[in-house]
């Protein structure tokens, strides 16, 4: 019972946490899928002891920081994108980094080049059309 009210507690808190805010887009809940995916694999591997609390807890703060770091990289892309210069946005930490930066025009339209870095080393690169 104590497991289910858990899960239950969980998926409600993840859902309101999404819901509030700004505006979310497919992206973000792409993002705080694979997060989840990714923290519940982990969370299970790490508590030996219950593994399907850890899969909980791990899955909802995967979700979360997923949702969080493709939420911030789409807004660096369309903050460079409208003030047509670069911008960078850095965790707390200094250990993840977004730098979004125009490349070329289309239309009304830019193109962003987006790199994601993790302890200074680039993760991932990935380029899309912002338009007004």
């Amino acid at each position: 019972m104590r497991k289910k009210a858990m899960i239950l507690f969980t998926v409600f808190s993840a859902g309101f946490i999404f819901s509030c805010g700004q505006v979310t887009t497919q992206r973000t809940y792409e993002g705080a899928t694979v997060g989840a995916v990714g923290g519940a694999i982990a969370g299970a591997l790490i508590d030996k002891n219950n593994r399907w609390r850890g899969a909980v807890i791990g899955g909802a703060l995967g979700a979360v920081i997923g949702g969080t770091i493709t939420e911030v990289a789409a807004r660096a892309s369309r903050e460079a994108a409208m003030q047509n210069k670069p911008v960078e946005y850095r965790s707390e930490d200094g250990r993840e980094r977004v730098y979004a930066e125009p490349v070329a025009s289309r239309g009304n339209c830019r193109i962003v080049k987006t790199t994601y870095y993790q302890d200074g080393k680039v993760v991932k690169v990935e380029e899309r059309e912002v338009c007004p």
